[in-house]
């Protein structure tokens, strides 16, 4: 079977705390260098947000620079449906939804062996030849990422592209899991001429992802005209979506007392992960409480209830000494 192809995130995402984890991982390096996050990183079963912290704002965007070897645009089949990547996407234009993809896929390989970092400025594209590079700005608040395209994806939905999770982020849409965007292919040679400056002869080489043990029931496609890639169903979360939620599920604590609420998702398992990692570190009561806003399903993860203010100053002071978040008093609604 070809390099593992990731899926579309459906849009289930994470409203992230300034660090879930005890520790904060490394800041990410220059192509060629490690992947960022812990280095006993352990694959989700589901995709989501990244439980470790790191500052988007101090992550440049991908740098266009002119492919000079074959680029990867054979047709391949997905779920019984044949694509045919365009051999140059330099003058692409498209205007549609773009979601993102995590934690599920952080550290494998993309469509085109390169090791896929969730906070990498990079893309996975249906049909343009990989690698190549796009300009995409999101269409309500204006901001705009460039981004290396060298994965394929998304398949299971009408999204046009599936953004790098730090991508997403710096166009402003990891909360709410997707956004109206403009994609625009770009040309390495007239940006460097925009920027008044030569191509660079070399620069440092993406990081290749390990090469994984051939497996007796992969595709053999080493002579066939089409490749047959077979993306796993269900990786990501499920859509976000107004749904009934549970009145005696959010009812089943007293409302006398104080609460603290520590943070609000829209992905149930980060709720889930946050709460398991509370509840080893604090004697309140931890529970999750869903709430319907702006059309999304918030799980919020909430502390309570709690006797008295000088109890409640003590947990908030221990949640952020274990460095799992910021916790604040709320009503217990």
């Amino acid at each position: 079977m070809p390099q593992p192809i990731r899926v579309a995130v459906y849009g289930a995402v994470a409203l992230l705390l300034a660090s879930c984890s005890s520790s904060r991982a490394p800041e990410p390096v220059q192509p060629g260098g490690a992947i960022s996050g812990p280095g006993n990183y352990a694959r989700p079963h589901k995709d989501g947000a990244p439980w470790w912290d790191v500052d988007v704002s101090r992550i440049p965007d991908a740098v266009p620079m002119p492919h000079y070897g074959s680029v990867k645009a054979n047709p391949y089949t997905v779920l019984g449906q044949t694509y045919y990547p365009m051999a140059d996407g330099r003058r692409y234009q498209a205007v549609g939804t773009a979601s993102w993809y995590g934690t599920k896929f952080h550290g494998q390989a993309t469509a085109n062996g390169e090791a896929y970092d969730l906070y990498g400025m990079t893309a996975a594209h249906k049909t343009l030849p990989l690698p190549s590079y796009v300009r995409v700005t999101n269409l309500d608040n204006g901001r705009s990422v460039i981004l290396r395209v060298n994965d394929r994806g998304p398949f299971y939905s009408d999204r046009i592209i599936d953004l790098s999770f730090a991508a997403a982020k710096k166009l402003g849409y990891a909360e709410s899991g997707t956004a109206r965007v403009k994609v625009e292919g770009i040309d390495p040679n007239e940006w460097w001429a925009a920027q008044g400056r030569p191509v660079p002869m070399v620069l440092a080489q993406p990081k290749m992802a390990a090469q994984a043990k051939p497996q007796p029931s992969a595709v053999q496609v080493a002579t066939a005209p089409i490749e047959q890639y077979t993306p796993p169903p269900q990786q990501h979360a499920a859509a976000v979506l107004p749904v009934q939620i549970d009145a005696k599920k959010n009812d089943s604590l007293a409302a006398s007392g104080l609460y603290l609420q520590v943070g609000a998702f829209a992905n149930p398992d980060a709720a889930e992960l946050l709460k398991a990692k509370l509840s080893g570190t604090v004697s309140a009561p931890v529970f999750i409480s869903s709430v319907v806003r702006n059309q999304q399903i918030l799980h919020r993860v909430r502390l309570g209830p709690i006797g008295t203010q000088g109890e409640a100053q003590e947990v908030q002071n221990t949640v952020r000494l274990a460095n799992l978040g910021q916790p604040t008093l709320v009503k217990p609604d």
